[in-house]
């Protein structure tokens, strides 16, 4: 049996042979410790990732530390303030600020301590009330307050959390039961009874806003809901 023609080693210059490219005719492996050199893993570099995470890590600390230092001092602690208030948004509209909302709930119901949400969507006093806390600043939702003092919004919060900071800062407040409550299923509202939900009062002939509740005809809980409290930003 012959071979065939284009199979002959000894004639390159025929037709039908591959001609390999000039650049990898120029590669050659002396050693069989040359292969082996190929399968060593190169030196890791710092990747955007890898600078995110120190990023995260010192931002964490400092948030930390920020609020150990006001947290030492006793007269800045009042007994109403030892809880969580979130400032939040029930709404979907901004599906981001939705999500970061919920991530922030979802975080602080695993702890049993106080926890105020404030749903801004529910009561437009709470918009009114968050924004003359922070002032001139610019803030998104959710921003979490704890024991009086402005912690920040759902970055902060995940990274404590993923630090295990959140949990030493959480060991300052107390022990309370975390089941919602009875009247209002953890809604901290309820239809008011002089308008029957509808924000206005018939009164001589002529129909007017209700005083008692919002715009959304809602009130506060009585049964879960505390007064406001006093709130103290850095």
């Amino acid at each position: 049996m012959f071979a065939p023609s284009w199979l002959n080693l000894k004639s390159p210059s025929k037709v039908g042979t591959i001609k390999t490219p000039r650049s990898r005719r120029r590669f050659s492996c002396s050693s069989f410790k040359d292969i082996r050199s190929l399968f060593q893993p190169e030196p890791e570099a710092l990747t955007p990732r890898r600078a995110s995470i120190i990023h995260r890590a010192k931002t964490s600390t400092t948030v930390f530390r920020l609020w150990a230092h006001h947290i030492a001092r006793p007269s800045r602690i009042h007994d109403d303030d030892r809880r969580v208030v979130i400032y939040y948004t029930s709404l979907r509209v901004v599906r981001r600020t939705y999500e970061d909302c919920k991530v922030v709930r979802s975080i602080f119901r695993g702890f049993c301590v106080p926890i105020d949400e404030r749903d801004l969507s529910m009561d437009t006093k709470f918009f009114e009330e968050l924004q003359e806390l922070m002032g001139s600043r610019t803030f998104t939702l959710p921003m979490v307050f704890i024991s009086g003092i402005c912690v920040g919004g759902v970055e902060e919060i995940r990274q404590l959390h993923e630090s295990g900071d959140l949990k030493v800062m959480m060991q300052w407040l107390p022990v309370v039961d975390s089941r919602p409550c009875d009247l209002c299923g953890g809604i901290k509202f309820v239809l008011c009874q002089t308008c029957d939900g509808s924000h206005r009062v018939h009164c001589d002939g002529e129909f007017s806003p209700c005083t008692t509740c919002n715009v959304n005809g809602l009130v506060m809980c009585p049964s879960c809901s505390t007064m406001r409290h006093r709130i103290s930003s850095l």
